[in-house]
């Protein structure tokens, strides 16, 4: 775009660690949300769909990502984890559910697997992570509400 027309890109913050750039937000007045936000892998979303990539399992993908990051946030861990996402796996997985008494219907569910990851950079000037150490609690629940919302087969 540049070439060619007698100007050159000149990129400051290019030289930045993640930290040195959040800092420099939180200096500039930059809201909280923008300077907190997770760095987004790769080319989008698509990069998060393993396997074939359709506008349908895009958009599955996107709903998991949303759901897990909600789930995050809503715990108070999004600030303490450096990176967080849902992807989509291309395999299905055969679970049965029962409902809750009276009824306790029992039914055979075929699913599509999210899955789901949370790490941290072992030092803020690192290009080395490790997992998170997501609560029980917090990584027990996403099962229930990740399939039902997302995906109907």
């Amino acid at each position: 775009m540049i070439d060619g027309q007698g100007m050159k890109l000149i990129e400051p913050l290019r030289e930045l660690f993640k930290d040195e750039v959040r800092a420099l937000g939180r200096e500039l007045g930059i809201a909280h949300e923008l300077v907190m936000r997770h760095p987004f892998p790769g080319p989008g979303i698509a990069i998060r769909v393993l396997g074939e990539v359709t506008p349908e399992r895009v958009e599955i993908a996107r709903k998991a990502d949303h759901i897990f990051i909600s789930m995050i946030r809503e715990a108070g861990l999004y600030d303490k984890i450096s990176q967080a996402y849902a992807a989509l796996d291309p395999t299905k997985a055969v679970g049965v559910m029962v409902s809750q008494p009276p009824t306790c219907i029992w039914s055979k569910l075929s699913r599509r697997l999210s899955l789901i990851r949370a790490i941290n950079a072992s030092t803020p000037k690192s290009s080395s992570c490790a997992p998170s150490k997501l609560p029980t609690v917090s990584i027990t629940r996403p099962p229930t509400p990740i399939p039902f919302p997302v995906d109907k087969g």
